[in-house]
């Protein structure tokens, strides 16, 4: 099948309605049924990319309009250091991180993403689909202790989507929250598979995907990128669970912290 035909079955199935500008101008909305997932394609130098209307307010998206690459020190910095191993890339948002870093994997390699949003998770299908990464594997989930379903706020008070900064919240939000499934890394990640970088931006629930991840850790020692929203890198737990296996902290890309192990090599 080509891809041609492919991405018109897609299509047809999601009721997808596509769009296309250069700039980075807001859009209001092409359609207002709920059923119909509204985007617009655009591209950089990795590949292109099918961004969420609702979300075009958000910084990664306005980058991406404009050409832009979105923490581009973060990408540079997975694609010269993810080696021979597998990538773990949460979330995963519209697909803004995986041409870049699915591009630069060994040809065995894979990227284990993953995106709780719904809405999100269809427009990075159709990012995979656009550039036509077979090494990705794609998860309608976020990452967590147990595996379970819970609550995710996903708009603002005013309404507006929080597109990639949507997070998990136990407090009700009528209208303004989605139920996600949960999963665990260990669950997921096959015990044979090499796991050279970990990268998480899950908005304040790092400290639960890596307690569901740490059998993959202890495995692996891969390189850990870790957007801290709760602070738990100065946590006791981080220093018991973490720091403990030899991890020391080398850097930091954009909001992101990184971590490795001595035996972990590195392009800092």
């Amino acid at each position: 099948m080509t891809l041609k035909k492919s991405i018109k079955i897609l299509v047809n199935k999601l009721k997808i309605k596509f769009s296309y500008r250069k700039s980075a101008k807001y859009l209001s909305s092409i359609n207002k049924n709920p059923n119909i997932l509204n985007g617009m394609i655009a591209y950089n130098k990795y590949g292109g990319y099918f961004n969420p209307i609702s979300s075009q307010q958000r910084p990664a998206v306005q980058q991406i309009l404009k050409g832009k690459v979105y923490e581009p020190d973060t990408i540079d910095f997975i694609r010269d250091n993810c080696y021979k191993g597998d990538i773990i890339h949460a979330g995963t948002f519209f697909g803004d991180f995986l041409p870049g870093i699915s591009s630069a994997l060994n040809q065995k390699a894979k990227v284990w993403a993953f995106e709780p949003n719904n809405e999100n998770f269809k427009c990075a299908q159709i990012t995979c689909m656009i550039n036509q990464l077979q090494n990705v594997n794609l998860y309608n989930a976020g990452l967590g202790d147990i595996a379970t379903k819970l609550k995710m706020l996903v708009k603002s008070d005013k309404g507006e989507s929080l597109g990639g900064g949507s997070y998990i919240s136990n407090e009700n939000h009528e209208g303004k929250s989605i139920e996600i499934e949960l999963v665990k890394i260990d669950d997921i990640i096959p015990v044979d598979r090499y796991i050279s970088i970990l990268q998480l931006d899950v908005e304040g629930y790092e400290k639960q995907a890596l307690i569901g991840a740490m059998d993959t850790v202890k495995r692996n020692k891969p390189i850990i990128i870790l957007e801290d929203n709760n602070k738990i890198i100065e946590s006791d737990w981080f220093r018991e669970n973490i720091l403990a296996l030899g991890y020391d902290k080398i850097g930091k890309l954009h909001e992101n912290t990184v971590f490795k192990t001595v035996k972990t090599h590195s392009k800092v």
